[in-house]
Formats: C-alpha cells, sequence, structure tokens
C-alpha cells in the first residue's frame, strides 16, 4: 500500500473543514439559485405551458366531482393571471436573492467567522422566501384551499415537496455554525 505523498498531504491539509463546509453552503445556495433562474426562464418562455396548470388549479375543474368547496374556485382570467404573474415574480426574486446570496457567500469565504456569519443573511432570506413559496402558494393554497390535491393531472405537491425538503435541508446547512478549523 502506499501512502499519500507530502505535498498531497499538505495541500488537503490546507483544505480545511471551515472551508470545506464554506465552499459546500456557497454551491448548495448557487444550485437553488440556478435552479430558480431555469424555472422563471421556463415560465417566461414557455408561458401557456405552466400557465395551463394554474388556471386548472384555480378553477378546480379536476377535483372530485360534486364536491362541495367549488365555490371557492376562480374562473375569471384577469384572476388567474394575477396568481400566475405573482407566482413567476416570487421566483424571480428568491433568484436573484439566491444568486446574491451565494456571491455575498462567496466574497466573505476566507473572512472570520463573525464576517461570514453576517455574509449568510441574504442567503437565510433567500431559502425562506424559497420555503414559502411551496408551503403557501402551493401546499397551502393550491393543495388545500383549491384542493389541488383531487387532481391526477394538475396536482403539484410533489414538486413543491420535494424542493421545500430540498431547500429545507440547504437552509439547515446554511445555519449550522462554522466548524472548528
Amino acid at each position: 500500500m502506499r501512502l499519500p505523498s507530502a505535498e498531497a498531504t499538505l495541500r488537503w491539509s490546507m483544505f480545511s473543514a471551515t472551508t470545506a463546509a464554506r465552499w459546500s453552503k456557497t454551491l448548495l445556495l448557487s444550485s437553488i439559485a440556478l435552479f430558480f433562474t431555469l424555472v422563471v426562464f421556463n415560465n417566461t418562455t414557455d408561458f401557456y405551458s405552466n400557465y395551463q396548470f394554474v388556471q386548472h388549479v384555480l378553477s378546480m375543474d379536476s377535483t372530485f366531482p360534486g364536491n362541495r368547496a367549488m365555490w371557492r374556485a376562480l374562473h375569471a382570467p384577469g384572476l388567474q393571471l394575477a396568481f400566475y404573474f405573482g407566482i413567476i415574480a416570487w421566483e424571480l426574486c428568491n433568484a436573484v436573492l439566491c444568486w446574491i446570496g451565494a456571491l455575498a457567500l462567496f466574497r466573505a469565504r476566507n473572512s472570520p467567522a463573525h464576517i461570514y456569519t453576517k455574509a449568510k443573511r441574504t442567503g437565510i432570506l433567500a431559502l425562506t422566501a424559497g420555503l414559502l413559496l411551496w408551503l403557501v402558494a402551493f401546499l397551502t393554497i393550491g393543495a388545500e384551499w383549491f384542493l389541488m390535491w383531487q387532481s391526477r393531472i394538475w396536482n403539484g405537491q410533489e414538486a413543491a415537496f420535494r424542493m421545500f425538503t430540498i431547500e429545507a435541508l440547504i437552509l439547515g446547512l446554511l445555519l449550522m455554525p462554522e466548524p472548528a478549523s
């Protein structure tokens, strides 16, 4: 068995636990920023595909027949469009906040812990806003108020839960204190 060279050992020893944790936080926040950027791109360049989803959820046209909550349905195209524009705006704000947060983390990567901790603020706000998008807009308003859970076709609960979980895990990582080097 061959042991690593002194040079290789020195290279890896310079890459501390703190450095690894900071890179992890920066790259994961950047990944969420990229995700929201692509979501906004898709929602604006293929507007009607996703607008159809919003229309069907809000009109409740694929919920169980005869359900007693149909009075909640929104059929007005103007209101449906407003909901969709609101979702896109929320996603755009998330993308921008995540990119700003990732840039702040990158810039502070070699800073003392108290400066790096301050650099986390925008990322924390961005991830919290993303969690609220999935929890409030999709899982609460869409799934519960407009009964999206009853639809076999227009049901975005799994995707919303998946993204809520991913963002919650990254937020948990970002909130963790820096490891001792």
